[in-house]
């Protein structure tokens, strides 16, 4: 905490930091503008959002532990113990600060006012957008001795401020039931909680945060902090992957209230990994300290590159070349966080780019002049990549000359569909010839196209870009899909918008999945990001009694049909067989059970946390096999219906 302690002044915190913008009126109207949306990753937005305030405590040096908790009804609790939000009279409205933080839109003590130099927080609306989104909300402040508790229902007053005990302790408790009327699902994800504060630890050097979910049945709790910060934050990254050279390159630097910090290591993958934060925002869409970063990191690696002879004077290395391999932190505070779009995707400060050039320009030389073995291997494996690019750019440029202009031609096992509009056609990629022959005899060929793959299918986790855009096995799929790959990749040109991986339900199965969902994610991501892609799911059994035949698609479904075909009758004979593959199937059953829009079920595959899908694939598909063993040993419990 030290480095960021003096970016603050150490001054009260009372109700003149508090400044009013305008009313609460817009939230439940439109929830979507402020959180995102109200699917589950709104949901969770409201506890980050009271989190954020727990942090900016934080990052003003006050606050060294939070809790976060999700209740026995699923609610939730967020507990620190910073100074405790104001209590005292705000001027501008003469009503209590603490009541205007949580009923006042735009209220709260980082508009210029002093409160804090830096913060994060969606520009101040944070807790007054939970109020608003709850069905109820409790808020008690521990300060100056007594616990001053206020009581909200669906963002108005229920019970004033009342004092209800005395304490020995400075904080602020929230308690908080989401809005049933405003969110599709109000059942909390302990693991997205806990993913998501554990990068606020990693974030915050020494900050202690706890996660604790009670609910009966999922008891767990963790308890998070890190003395290393965003360092220990790249060797969590970097687990399941082997490092290129030994030790992390650490690098900051300030310019007056402005900081920034970044950690970098370089592994033997062929994957880039950098994740940015603004005052502790993830900005997925990168901004100006991303361009600052890669600018100095492109400049340092050429620059030394000529220094020892690895290149000759006319030669260059790109920046792509530059980040194979690496897996890199950026984290920047500054007082007047500009971001772009009201969920902060991307940071729009020009002056922290060239904070962080400088930053990185300077100490990023020392390090390799420092480090010669571990900047040449890093030098050897850009140079690699470079060649590696040249050539898989010569196979994307084949590949994008044969669908320009809808001119390829597409693959010979594809049986495409006769509707022309993407936003009404599907693609089932399936697994071998018969399994594609009864699809395409159980479909509708007015939009469903049938592709069927054969043979072992490229593990791209493994593979440089050069072998992937030649392979044969992945061809026909870029071919079908038409919209090009990697860099290319245009979702506006996509054939279909629906892309339904249908695999049997058994370990070839399963593999097969994975294959192609690693293929998508690192080659063509907004496919995933965007919600085109889905599992089929097709029946685990049939069930037959006399003429009358049904499926399940789990074994407690077996049961319950097999006792219902039984009626009245419990030792009546009811014929149970297993599908072994969805070959086995005749047209008519695939078409009605996995394949028809009205009986189907279908799993749309989602991206809610790039991290931890990065991870995933690299544990599942990568070269090391320790992980991999672990993951297989820790999850097996919730593996069903394989067929060994």
């Amino acid at each position: 905490m030290a480095e960021i302690e003096n970016l603050t002044s150490p001054q009260e915190y009372d109700a003149s930091e508090i400044q009013v913008l305008e009313g609460l009126e817009a939230v439940r109207k439109r929830p979507g503008m402020y959180i995102g949306s109200t699917s589950s990753s709104g949901l969770h937005h409201l506890v980050y959002e009271i989190v954020d305030n727990s942090i900016d405590e934080a990052l003003a040096g006050f606050c060294t532990e939070i809790t976060v908790q999700i209740n026995e009804d699923n609610t939730i609790t967020v507990v620190d113990n910073g100074r405790g939000i104001p209590v005292d009279i705000q001027a501008q409205t003469g009503r209590p600060a603490l009541e205007v933080v949580f009923s006042v839109l735009h209220a709260g003590g980082k508009f210029g006012g002093g409160g804090y130099k830096v913060s994060g927080g969606l520009h101040g609306v944070g807790a007054s957008v939970v109020n608003a989104l709850s069905e109820w909300l409790v808020v008690q402040v521990h300060k100056e001795g007594k616990i001053h508790e206020m009581r909200f229902s669906r963002g108005h007053i229920t019970q004033e401020i009342t004092v209800v005990g005395e304490t020995d302790r400075t904080g602020t408790t929230v308690t908080f039931k989401p809005d049933p009327e405003m969110f599709e699902d109000t059942v909390y994800n302990y693991d997205t909680l806990h993913t998501r504060m554990r990068e606020e630890a990693f974030l915050n050097a020494g900050l202690r945060i706890r996660t604790i979910d009670k609910r009966p049945g999922l008891e767990k709790s963790d308890e998070m902090c890190y003395a290393g910060g965003i360092r220990e934050f790249v060797a969590w990254l970097n687990k399941n992957k082997d490092p290129l050279h030994e030790g992390m390159i650490y690098m900051s630097g300030m310019k007056g209230d402005s900081m920034a910090e970044v950690a970098m290591q370089y592994n033997s993958s062929y994957n880039e990994t950098i994740l940015s934060f603004a005052n502790n925002v993830h900005t997925p869409e990168g901004g100006m300290h991303e361009e600052g970063f890669k600018r100095a990191l492109t400049t340092a690696l050429n620059a030394y590159g000529r220094k020892i002879r690895m290149l000759k004077d006319d030669e260059k290395i790109s920046g792509e070349d530059c980040r194979e391999g690496l897996t890199c932190v950026i984290s920047v505070k500054l007082t007047d966080a500009q971001f772009e779009g009201q969920t902060k995707a991307k940071l729009g400060n020009s002056e922290i780019r060239t904070l962080v050039n400088n930053v990185v320009a300077e100490k990023l030389e020392i390090f390799l002049e420092e480090n010669p073995q571990a900047g040449r291997m890093i030098l050897d494996k850009a140079l690699t990549a470079n060649r590696a690019r040249e050539a898989a750019k010569r196979a994307r440029e084949s590949i994008r000359r044969k669908t320009a202009l809808g001119g390829a031609a597409m693959p010979d096992k594809l049986r495409d569909c006769n509707e022309n509009n993407p936003e009404l056609t599907e693609l089932y990629i399936v697994e071998g010839d018969s399994a594609g022959g009864s699809a395409t005899q159980g479909r509708d060929s007015r939009f469903q196209a049938i592709l069927p793959l054969w043979g072992k299918m490229l593990n791209v986790e493994k593979a440089r870009a050069d072998k992937v855009y030649g392979n044969d096995k992945l061809t026909p799929v870029i071919t079908a899909l038409g919209a090009g790959i990697g860099e290319d990749f245009d979702p506006a040109k996509l054939r279909y918008h629906k892309v339904i991986i249908m695999a049997d339900a058994d370990v070839d199965g399963s593999h097969i999945r994975t294959l192609l969902l690693t293929f998508f994610f690192r080659f063509m991501r907004p496919l995933i990001e965007q919600g085109y892609v889905y599992a089929a799911v097709p029946p685990l059994y049939k069930l037959s009694r006399g003429k009358t035949t049904r499926v399940a698609f789990s074994d407690e479904e077996r049961d319950a049909v097999s006792a219902e075909l039984r009626g009245d009758n419990p030792n009546a004979k009811v014929d149970i067989s297993r599908f072994k593959g969805l070959g086995e199937m005749n047209p008519h059953e695939l078409w009605e059970t996995t394949m028809n829009p009205e009986t189907r079920t279908l799993k749309r595959i989602e991206l809610d946390d790039a991290v931890q899908a990065d991870e995933t694939f690299t544990v599942l598909m990568g070269e090391k096999v320790e992980p991999r063993k672990e993951f297989i040993e820790r999850n097996a419990k919730y593996a069903v219906n394989l067929d060994y």
